[in-house]
């Protein structure tokens, strides 16, 4: 991400527009050269490479780009103390040695001489390794020791995506509208949500559409950003859910000379469909192996039923429902959920998540490995839509059950 002074951005009618680039021969040519100072610069201090920075930016009007595109690089970068001494050691003891020592010139080549005596150890140090790790660590001194290059255009799409994701830095509240997806993208959705500590209330159908709310942090922590950064550590998974909308509301920047003192409040709006590309590891299409399994044997099963992926989230009290697959038969369908080797909290909260969505339209396949007893689970709720299976789950057993218990939609 961005620091609050490299965002760029406009505000019309309380709209907020992020400043993106355009992948033009210009722009690729700047982040080419970038990236190409930054390996150059591999095995060199930091400050070196701020000065080879800072001439790339002189004379340039577009100088905020150069650096939000240098930030990003140094984000993919690793840089190290250099020396073969702990600084913080080297430090202690030069320290210790110069408060017997009147300052001066031969004095502190005195000092150093002593210094590198008593420090060596495996092999001996010279006084001017020994004045070379005293402020090694310092961020200026530390060595870029390796650099991840990504290429020119992904280097324009990081930049895009962190100038919306500084837009959610002063969000108080963030909406979004999430439509059929594969489940695997929603469990990533909600694993983010989870990971980053959002509280989330879900409600909707499939109908119009879920939708997500997340409060932020004018509503939970007063002044603080700290609820801001994490939605927008979040944005780049939103990313991978293949159809959403997200509107956010956002406390104005008071502190900008050109910001209209009346506004109170100001609104970020973005779709599935704006184009901004994400960096965050795309989810797998099965989450464990008795998922792809199934689909793998459902495809050489003989039916009328077409297994479907994409499905729709079951908002229940206390939270939601992320059904595995669909089974879907001309106007009938039916939600299959399956229920392979989980940790005892797990099953209980599994399980009563599907009694309290209260649909008759679910199928729950549960492996007889498991211990429901010792989980505190009973099946028995479910009736004749729990189908057994010991280690392969299969397709016939659960399209008999299907045949029985599909509604019709309209």
């Amino acid at each position: 991400m961005l620091p609050t002074e490299l965002l760029m951005f406009r505000v019309k009618a309380g709209i907020v527009e992020p400043r993106r680039l355009k992948p033009t021969t210009a722009n690729l040519g700047l982040a080419q050269t970038l990236i190409e100072t930054f390996e150059a610069n591999i095995g060199r201090r930091r400050w070196e490479l701020d000065d080879d920075l800072r001439t790339l930016e002189a004379g340039r009007q577009d100088f905020k780009v150069l650096r939000g595109l240098a930030h990003l690089l140094t984000n993919m970068s690793a840089f190290e103390a250099g020396g073969t001494i702990e600084p913080v050691q080297v430090r202690s003891r030069v320290f210790e040695l110069a408060q017997a020592q009147v300052p001066s010139r031969k004095g502190t080549t005195l000092i150093l001489e002593q210094a590198a005596r008593s420090l060596s150890q495996d092999h001996a140090l010279s006084p001017a390794e020994v004045q070379a790790s005293l402020y090694a660590d310092l961020p200026d001194q530390q060595t870029l020791v390796a650099f991840d290059p990504p290429a020119p255009l992904e280097l324009i799409h990081r930049f895009d995506l962190a100038q919306a994701q500084g837009m959610l830095y002063r969000a108080y509240e963030l909406v979004i509208t999430a439509r059929r997806n594969e489940p695997a993208r929603y469990k990533q959705l909600l694993k983010y949500l989870k990971f980053f500590g959002l509280m989330v209330t879900v409600e909707g159908d499939a109908n119009f559409g879920f939708t997500l709310t997340l409060d932020g942090p004018t509503s939970l922590f007063g002044g603080t950003t700290r609820y801001g950064l994490a939605m927008a550590k979040f944005l780049p998974a939103l990313l991978h859910v293949t159809k959403w909308d997200l509107s956010a509301a956002l406390k104005p920047r008071k502190d900008l000379a050109w910001v209209d003192p009346g506004d109170d409040e100001w609104s970020f709006q973005l779709t599935s469909e704006d184009g901004y590309v994400s960096h965050y590891k795309p989810p797998e299409e099965h989450d464990s192996a008795l998922e792809s399994g199934f689909a793998e044997r459902f495809v050489k099963t003989e039916t009328t039923w077409t297994l479907e992926r994409e499905v729709d989230l079951v908002p229940v009290p206390g939270g939601v429902i992320l059904p595995d697959f669909r089974l879907v038969d001309g106007q009938r369908s039916v939600l299959v959920e399956i229920v392979g080797y989980w940790r005892p909290e797990y099953l209980r909260k599994k399980f009563e998540l599907l009694r309290k969505a209260e649909r008759t339209d679910v199928i729950v396949c549960v492996s007889e490995r498991l211990n429901l007893e010792k989980a505190g689970v009973d099946p028995s709720d479910f009736g004749d839509r729990v189908v057994w299976f010991k280690g392969v789950l299969h397709p016939k057993e659960v399209l008999s059950v299907a045949e029985r218990v599909a509604r019709v939609t309209s």
